[in-house]
């Protein structure tokens, strides 16, 4: 068999039975390859009513990750064996989850509860517990949309746990590099792809041309301003002359420098903001949390 298993007359075939064997309106699928490497099936369902799936055998224990995900309402349309052909079946998620994949196939899976637009901010109490304090949610979302994701956006963070996770579930069609300088930090990060089924990230302990060698060149960089940023930037922009970079710090004094900093490396009219949240504490006191700087530019620019 070819390396690619479904190709277009594959997915052509599989559209025609469902279309003929159910009243799936074909406008409104999504098709997902998840045989195809990086690609994430639980936040694809979450975000789509009906996705056609294909898949190869193995996957033990889709069906529990799906469930365990919140998805086990979602309806699983399906047959049995490699081919579009036979019998069709409808099962609950929650049905499944004692199932694996056993034929390469393809399979829809209607979720009546997804949502139909991307939102920014996952509540912290949704991330794995461990090593890692995570940047509150208000503040994230600011500096995703510094970001500029898109579909398609390769994406380096770099000591940004939270900020990796929310990406690859933005970004679906990119890969998100997460750099984490300790095992600890790495192991939380881990546990967050393991528990919202995110295939599209790879971890990486040190930045440097060897440990990025082999991966899609990032398009943009977020970074926690440290002692090692320069040569962070440096190695990075020798991989994307064109770099967007994305920096947080709570400090003023490295907040205050960075301008010049990055200039130094072609990157002028940086843009330095501060983030300043409240919060309405239990004594009805508003609480400010820490409020970071978040400086963002372009190199070549």
């Amino acid at each position: 068999m070819d390396k690619q298993l479904f190709n277009n007359n594959n997915v052509i075939a599989w559209l025609r039975f469902f279309s003929e064997n159910t009243d799936v309106d074909l406008e409104h699928v999504k098709i997902l390859d998840i045989t195809k490497k990086n690609k994430n099936l639980i936040p694809t369902v979450e975000a789509h009513r009906c996705v056609l799936v294909f898949t190869e055998a193995g996957h033990k224990d889709i069906f529990y990750r799906m469930y365990n995900a919140g998805l086990g309402e979602c309806m699983v349309v399906y047959n049995e064996g490699s081919e579009p052909a036979g019998e069709i079946f409808r099962t609950p998620v929650k049905e499944m989850i004692d199932r694996g994949i056993n034929a390469s196939a393809g399979m829809l899976i209607f979720n009546p509860n997804a949502r139909s637009t991307k939102s920014f901010g996952l509540d912290n109490r949704s991330l794995a517990y461990g090593s890692v304090k995570y940047v509150g949610s208000e503040i994230r979302s600011i500096i995703l949309s510094k970001m500029h994701i898109h579909e398609g956006k390769n994406i380096c963070i770099i000591s940004g746990e939270s900020i990796a996770v929310e990406s690859a579930l933005l970004d679906g069609e990119g890969t998100i590099i997460a750099v984490e300088y300790s095992h600890h930090d790495r192991e939380t990060l881990e546990d967050n792809v393991s528990q919202f089924g995110i295939n599209n990230i790879t971890i990486v302990d040190h930045v440097d041309e060897e440990s990025l060698k082999g991966l899609p060149v990032p398009d943009v960089t977020m970074l926690v301003a440290s002692a090692s940023m320069e040569q962070e930037i440096e190695c990075l922009l020798k991989l994307n002359p064109q770099m967007e970079f994305v920096i947080y710090t709570l400090d003023f004094k490295v907040a205050a420098s960075l301008q010049g900093l990055l200039a130094g490396f072609g990157i002028r009219d940086a843009e330095v903001i501060q983030v300043s949240v409240s919060k309405l504490n239990s004594k009805n006191n508003m609480a400010a949390e820490p409020a970071p700087w978040i400086i963002s530019g372009k190199a070549g620019e």
